[in-house]
């Protein structure tokens, strides 16, 4: 395990590594709870489970090919994963060690990426990269609905459900964000008014605003619904930020990763006063941090790194430290 970085006056948070013990890119953990960190091994196929406590890693893996993009833990304990390289989602026991694929309908849909759930967790809304789809399938007896993008190429990557049930996704391959609406199924899109925008991962606010990491030209992005307008800042390492992972605080404070520095750098942007309160790089390098979660009964933001780590950023507010 690194050691902690510590808080200082400019960058106020910690954040601590374990080193993975198995190769393959560990990507996209979930906290099921503080002591019961879960993560997928991208490149070599593999579910993983890390005790913090202990460091104690656990692995299960998941046979040739499976190329297991991201996974979400449900309130029973299952584990759900994207299996990216195969066209399915996986459900996975960890009590009776049994896995389950739910293949996609469409040989189209080859690519499940990224997995969320809605609010009471009756369903999973995913996206399929290249397959140009956003998804829907029930959790009761695994029905899957497919989307397909209306603009060609869209690629469709991060996604989060809104406080009203509607679910929000970026389109890297374009400069749009999109929404669907969870009774109808249809696809809205919104364009962002620079063409060589790029949205990457979004997070929305409780207030409905989407914010977005804007890949290609190093900022931060914002779309307010009600209003149609859009906003950016840019980012601390401007057109060679390459922001990826994000993740929103209970706080309003929303956290993202510029992975063109190396070290990564983990900025906090405070969505209120809309300015940046933290600026801090990542001890093991990074790499390249994709994809992050906050997990609101610890203040802990985890994350994964190609660096071969899984990570914790403890982001608790601090109103005095404001980088200008």
């Amino acid at each position: 395990m690194a050691p902690p970085v510590s808080a200082d006056t400019q960058n106020p948070i910690e954040i601590r590594e374990w080193n993975v013990p198995y190769e393959g890119r560990p990507r996209d953990p979930f906290a099921a709870g503080p002591d019961e960190i879960w993560f997928v091994g991208q490149t070599d196929g593999y579910l993983a489970r890390l005790t913090p406590s202990t460091g104690k890693f656990g692995k299960r893996d998941l046979g040739e090919g499976a190329g297991p993009h991201n996974l979400i833990v449900d309130k029973s304990g299952i584990v759900w994963f994207a299996g990216n390289r195969n066209a399915y989602i996986g459900r996975y026991d960890p009590k009776k060690d049994e896995i389950e694929r739910v293949e996609m309908p469409d040989p189209k849909a080859g690519d499940p990426h990224t997995l969320v759930f809605d609010a009471d967790q009756s369903h999973i809304w995913f996206t399929v990269q290249n397959g140009n789809f956003i998804g829907r399938m029930a959790m009761d007896d695994r029905a899957v609905d497919l989307m397909p993008v209306p603009t060609e190429g869209a690629r469709p990557y991060g996604i989060k459900v809104a406080l009203d049930g509607t679910p929000w996704v970026a389109l890297l391959g374009t400069n749009k964000l999109a929404s669907v609406d969870p009774e109808t199924l249809k696809i809205a899109e919104y364009t962002i008014p620079e063409e060589g925008a790029r949205p990457r991962r979004l997070e929305v606010t409780d207030d409905g605003r989407i914010w977005y990491s804007d890949y290609t030209r190093g900022k931060l992005g914002r779309y307010d619904p009600k209003t149609e307008a859009f906003a950016e800042w840019t980012l601390p390492s401007g057109d060679k930020s390459l922001p990826y992972g994000t993740a929103l605080g209970g706080d309003g404070r929303l956290w993202i990763v510029e992975t063109g520095p190396q070290p990564n750098q983990f900025v906090g942007f405070d969505t209120k006063s809309e300015k940046i309160v933290s600026v801090r790089p990542v001890p093991s390098g990074g790499g390249t941090i994709r994809h992050m979660m906050y997990h609101p009964e610890s203040g802990v933001v985890w994350f994964g790194t190609d660096s071969g780590t899984i990570g914790k950023a403890v982001v608790s507010p601090d109103e005095s430290l404001i980088v200008d």
